[in-house]
């Protein structure tokens, strides 16, 4: 959509052309993201790593995320998107590069998967923000959808290139290819993606750029936002540790998984749960927001309660659970954020994403650590160690949907109920 703020010195790429350079970055820009958890099992045993430091390691990204997302959204709202996300972008470039180089052991690697959080901060929400300010309320949600379907393959895609890569240069190489992707990322936003003023200055008390006191009390941002925080804890967990108990389920039954390795599943989940994440936001429009989200948090903690259990005695039957658990929390995934972007006050939407993410990988920050210490408090990965573990998180899922159903938040333009 042009404006009147947009840099005269070059054409402006129409909105279909935007989306879909932004969208390219994100893959880029992503792909690294899980080279870490794809590589765990071997990283564990190589740096002599206990499952709580490895948690933790996992967790930095998530955790340095959650701390500087409210402030680079937020800053979206009074500067230029563009100039955040490029600071974001350089943070990866520079975090996936040193690991490669340098890391060495846990202070180390958890120093580097923090920077890269960062980045991320900088990144994900930031590259929303691009296209949400672009798009009417009407097609708002299919935007975020597909934006957060670029972002899901490319997630999906870091498991198995992030393992191939390592199997045939080195985990060393594998980690610097990242770096080098997300700096093509860099520059073909910087020289196709115009600059773009933010909205005016909202008026009146609460105005203020770090206020976020009118954010929270949108009761409907808010809810969606609290049940994407316990959506990123499910979903960090797996991803976090999906292959991790996969080689666990292989090595303990003797069963190799040689036609799907535990990689190979985990990248199988997530171009599936991309697919689901599609699919339900097109359920939450024609069925309705609310039923769909519920559903999915009802069906996530059914799932969650019994993974560990059944799926640690036999590595077939673990591969299907662990799909199809995935492709349960992947279900609502578009669903939450579109709603809070809808929900939003256009004028305060980088500020209602920033709490929006944070609260999200809060929750992704909690997940890796939750399987971590229940891993290492029950004496080790075991068939019991990785029930409870499992079905920890689902425990935390049952009380939101608790308080997401009491809160009640509105449908967005466009839904069933909302025309």
């Amino acid at each position: 959509m042009p404006s009147e703020h947009a840099v005269p010195s070059r054409a402006v790429p129409s909105g279909a052309a935007l989306v879909a350079i932004v969208c390219a970055a994100q893959v880029l820009v992503q792909i690294g993201a899980f080279y870490w958890p794809a590589l765990l099992p071997g990283m564990l045993q190589r740096w002599s790593l206990t499952n709580s430091e490895a948690g933790w390691i996992t967790s930095a990204f998530y955790a340095a995320y959650m701390v500087s997302v409210p402030v680079l959204v937020t800053l979206t709202d009074r500067i230029d998107a563009k100039r955040i996300y490029l600071i974001g972008v350089g943070c990866t470039v520079i975090a996936h590069l040193l690991f490669g180089l340098l890391a060495d052991g846990f202070w180390s690697a958890l120093a580097l998967r923090g920077l890269a959080g960062i980045g991320w901060a900088g990144t994900y929400m930031t590259g929303l923000k691009l296209l949400a300010d672009q798009v009417d309320a009407k097609m708002m949600s299919r935007a975020v959808t597909g934006h957060a379907a670029s972002i899901g393959i490319s997630g999906a895609l870091s498991y198995l290139l992030g393992d191939l890569i390592a199997q045939h240069f080195g985990w060393r190489i594998a980690f610097a290819s990242a770096g080098v992707t997300a700096a093509i990322a860099w520059i073909a936003v910087a020289v196709t993606v115009p600059g773009r003023a933010p909205l005016a200055k909202p008026a009146g008390p609460g105005s203020r750029l770090f206020d976020f006191r009118p954010v929270l009390r949108n009761r409907s941002a808010f809810a969606y936002s609290l049940a994407y925080c316990v959506h990123t804890l499910e979903m960090s967990a797996l991803r976090g540790w999906g292959v991790a108990f996969l080689a666990f389920v292989a090595a303990s039954t003797g069963e190799t998984g040689e036609l799907l390795s535990p990689t190979v599943v985990v990248t199988v989940l997530g171009l599936l749960g991309t697919v689901m994440s599609v699919v339900g936001n097109e359920a939450s429009i024609r069925f309705g927001r609310r039923r769909l989200i519920a559903a999915a948090m009802l069906l996530s903690i059914a799932a969650g309660a019994v993974i560990g259990f059944l799926g640690s005695t036999g590595y077939w039957l673990a591969v299907v659970l662990v799909v199809v658990y995935g492709m349960i929390i992947w279900l609502d995934s578009s669903s939450l954020t579109a709603g809070a972007a809808g929900a939003a006050d256009p004028a305060r939407r980088g500020a209602t994403l920033a709490v929006h993410s944070m609260l999200g990988y809060a929750g992704g920050f909690i997940g890796p650590l939750a399987i971590g210490w229940t891993l290492d408090l029950a004496g080790g990965m075991s068939r019991l160690a990785w029930g409870l573990a499992f079905a920890f998180v689902a425990a935390f899922m049952a009380v939101v949907l608790v308080i997401f159903v009491l809160l009640r938040p509105d449908e967005l333009q466009g839904d069933r109920g909302r025309r």
